[in-house]
């Protein structure tokens, strides 16, 4: 790993466990990124890093073994089809949580803009970075030049997703990046499978939060407008 100062890394100390560096020097040695370069985001549950591989960045994110609420993550992943069978164990909740955001991932780039996901290991998922230079902005900070095209595509790639047999479950203005005026959905950890008992509710929360921001942001539309045209 590049180290760093001591200043630049001390709110992230939390993610630094033993057994965390062993997972992050086990994926440098299979070649996936070559060290964490800096510290770039922390999450609700995990912390985001870039990091070096040759000559291109890539997202390195890792969850808290210790500091992240596994009890609700085990709620939203205990309804998923594929994860009905797994035990409330802390470890194998998050380490379930980490295979299901790359499953995702591999599935929904199929149809829709995504980060391509590289690998995953434990705790630790690493990806593609949206961007040239730097990571795309979430849309909350930068808002495309055409607003109304911009919302048809998102409201088209959430109607693909469905297609595909997933339900994002946690989309909103922070979970879209805005990349040379397209939607990126990030953040897939949440996302189930459309089988899933409160995929209809999932749905409908995300069409709530796609209206209130569209809205916000001179576009014409309710829930309700958004649920159709994915149903339709």
């Amino acid at each position: 790993m590049v180290k760093k100062t001591k200043e630049e890394w001390k709110i992230y100390k939390n993610v630094f466990d033993r057994f965390t560096v062993k997972t992050i020097f086990k994926l440098i040695t299979q070649g996936y990124f070559e060290g964490l370069t800096s510290p770039y985001k922390i999450g609700k549950e995990s912390n985001i890093y870039l990091a070096k591989k040759q000559k291109e960045k890539v997202i390195v994110k890792i969850y808290r073994l210790e500091s992240c609420n596994f009890n609700k993550m085990y709620d939203y992943i205990k309804t998923d089809p594929r994860y009905m069978k797994l035990k409330k164990q802390r470890r194998k909740v998050i380490f379930s949580w980490v295979q299901r955001e790359y499953r995702n991932l591999l599935k929904a780039r199929e149809k829709i803009n995504v980060p391509t996901p590289h690998a995953f290991s434990n705790n630790i998922i690493v990806m593609e970075m949206i961007g040239k230079y730097e990571p795309a902005p979430q849309l909350k900070d930068v808002i495309p030049e055409n607003i109304e095209e911009f919302f048809e595509k998102t409201v088209g790639s959430v109607k693909k997703l469905l297609e595909l047999g997933l339900v994002h479950g946690d989309l909103s203005e922070f979970n879209i990046l805005n990349y040379m005026d397209l939607p990126f959905f990030i953040d897939f950890s949440q996302t189930t499978e459309k089988k899933d008992p409160r995929a209809k509710e999932l749905l409908e929360r995300d069409c709530k939060n796609l209206a209130r921001f569209f809205k916000k942001s001179g576009i014409k539309t309710k829930k309700e407008e958004i649920l159709k045209k994915i149903l339709e």
